[in-house]
Parts: C-alpha cells; structure tokens; sequence
C-alpha cells in the first residue's frame, strides 16, 4: 500500500527507490493511536438511499487495511494520507459511551435504530485493547435503544453475551462483510482483516445466540470476486443467517488510484477489464455518487449482477422475512448531573 499525500495539503511527496535504501533498511510497520475530543458522538445523515439516519463510528482510520475502503479519504480531512496513513493512524473516542449516554438523555430525543461500523470496523484489533464498542453497547442495552453493526471481525462474539439479550428484546442485527472465500485473495485485498472461514463461524456463532444476522457480499469487484457471489451466499445461509445484501465496488477520490495501483502489482491481467466493466455501470465514470446508483451501478452488467444475488437469495430463502428492531423499551439514560444534585 502506498501513502499518497492528502488531497488538502500544500506539498506532494513522492516517494521511490533510488538504489541507496534495501528493503532490510526499512522501518518497521508501526500503529499509533491518538483522542478524538469530539464533543458528539452520534453523527446524522439525510441519505435517501440508506436505512439510517444516524451512526456512530468509535475510530477513524482502520487496521484491517481493505484496499477499496470507501473511508479512506476521510483522513485527508486530518491531514493525513489515505493510504497507509488510514490503516496506521488511528483515532479513538474514549468517552464515547459517556457521551452516548449524554445524547440519548437529552430532552426531546427520539429513538431510532442506530448504526455502527458504516465508515470504519467497530470491531477491528484496537477494541481488543479498548473494549470500546462493549461499552457503547452496554449504554444502548440499558437504554433499550436499538443498534445495527457493520462488521469483519469475529471479534464480536466477545460481546454476543450482551447481544444476544439485546436480540431478545428486538434490538440489534449484525451484518458481516463477506468478500471472497478465497484466502489468497483476502490476504491480498484485507490484509489484517479476519479470515473468510473466522467471519462464516462469527455469522454461526450469532445465529445460533439469536441474533439476527446479515451476510453482506461487499463489495462486488467485477472479475475480482464477482465469480463468488453464489458460493459466498451459500456458505452464508449454510451459516444460519437470514438475510443478504450486496455492494458494488465504490471508488471515490484517492480510493480510485490505491486501488488501481493494487490491480497493477496484483493482478495486472485484469486491470484493463476491472475497469471496463466499472465503467460500463458507472455510466463511463470510474464512480458515480449519484443516490440511487452508487450502490449497486446501472447498465447490463450491473443488472445482470443484481438478478443473480436474487435469485441465488431465492433459492437459499433469504430475505423472505427481517427481524424488526423496535423503540419500545427505549428509556433515555439518567443525566449524571442530574444524579450529583440527588446528594444535596
């Protein structure tokens, strides 16, 4: 993975190999973790082509270093490269729950389902550490607020204790993203992510603790992985799941040539043909935002794509029904403040 500078800074550097340097003199792959003293942590969409009007992201940047992350560019807003920057800066809000707890408590709100782990994993190797994300969910359960995630990582089963009750009352769904079952292609493509078998036993292990669970097949590359679309689906429902959605390959700004560069020293038979068919669903773009679109493209190709995850979802009884999340058992937290003035 390269580190190209952000799109916001003055200056460009380049950097390349001038014969002086061996790859032995090369400074060690390193992670630093810095606060995010942001004052809010629900953040709010108008999106009209997503589920949700509101999410919650516990980190910026992350390790699992998935070559096509959407979110990538966001770090250009720190000044920092969205490249290996974004999988080795990491920002955390470790008063998140607090803050939480705050936003939900305060006058006039009103429930709906939140979501977590749309822009950056919840899940990845940091909250082994944090325990963050246990503790987000710890503020939603006793608050009855329902919650959906977005996940790689089989590190969820650490907290299917607390899911698992939150099922029972109607308020979580999980989805993990399902890429390939290949393990070479995920190796090269999600380098620190889990493997495809470790997500498929995370989706069992969800299931069969009650929690209604999702398989995303995202994103779909165009003679990358959309071979597998089939195979993925039936590992999925072999798995227990109940429900399946899917995502076509998302380029936005800097993601666009990363991800190029990764077909040139990876595949780079395929290049050519990668992008043809991209462009034929984004409407001669390399992407298109436009809502609607973005997520599943337009064209042949695209339409193609779309009828063969229904009709594979068909054959396996998928999305015939979804568990419904409800507001019901919604109590806002009690104001610590307001707890302190109890002592007078």
């Amino acid at each position: 993975m390269s580190n190209p500078t952000g799109r916001y800074e003055p200056l460009a550097r380049v950097a390349f190999d001038d014969g002086w340097q061996s790859l032995e003199e090369l400074p060690p792959f390193t992670t630093t973790v810095a606060t995010d003293t942001a004052r809010k942590v629900i953040t709010r969409n108008e999106s009209p082509d997503i589920s949700f009007d509101r999410s919650i992201n516990p980190y910026r940047g992350c390790e699992h270093g998935c070559v096509y992350c959407f979110a990538r560019p966001t770090h250009a807003y720190l000044g920092l490269s969205p490249g290996l920057d974004f999988e080795s800066k990491l920002f955390m809000k470790p008063d998140a729950p607090e803050l939480l707890a705050r936003e939900l408590a305060a006058k006039g709100y009103a429930p709906k389902t939140i979501a977590i782990g749309t822009n950056t994993d919840p899940y990845q190797p940091i909250e082994r550490k944090t325990g963050l994300m246990r503790r987000i969910l710890e503020v939603l359960e006793a608050a009855g607020h329902p919650v959906g995630i977005v996940t790689k990582s089989d590190l969820i089963l650490r907290d299917v204790d607390i899911l698992a009750r939150m099922a029972e009352r109607r308020l979580v769904r999980v989805a993990l993203s399902v890429t390939t079952l290949d393990r070479g292609l995920a190796r090269t493509m999600e380098p620190r992510a889990p493997t495809p078998p470790r997500r498929l036993a995370a989706l069992r292990g969800l299931a069969e603790a009650g929690v209604p669970t999702t398989v995303m097949v995202a994103p779909v590359i165009p003679a990358i992985n959309d071979a597998e679309i089939e195979r993925i689906l039936d590992a999925a429902a072999a798995a227990g799941v109940e429900s399946a959605g899917y995502v076509l390959l998302r380029l936005p700004l800097e993601v666009r040539d990363l991800f190029q560069d990764w077909l040139r020293t990876h595949y780079p038979d395929r290049e050519r043909r990668v992008f043809t068919l991209m462009r034929q669903m984004r409407g001669g773009k390399d992407y298109d935002a436009t809502f609607g679109r973005r997520m599943t493209g337009s064209g042949p190709y695209a339409w193609m794509l779309g009828r063969r995850f229904e009709t594979a979802c068909a054959r396996l009884g998928l999305n015939l029904s979804r568990t419904p999340l409800t507001t019901e058992h919604f109590v806002p937290p009690r104001d610590p403040t307001a707890r302190q003035l109890e002592l007078f």
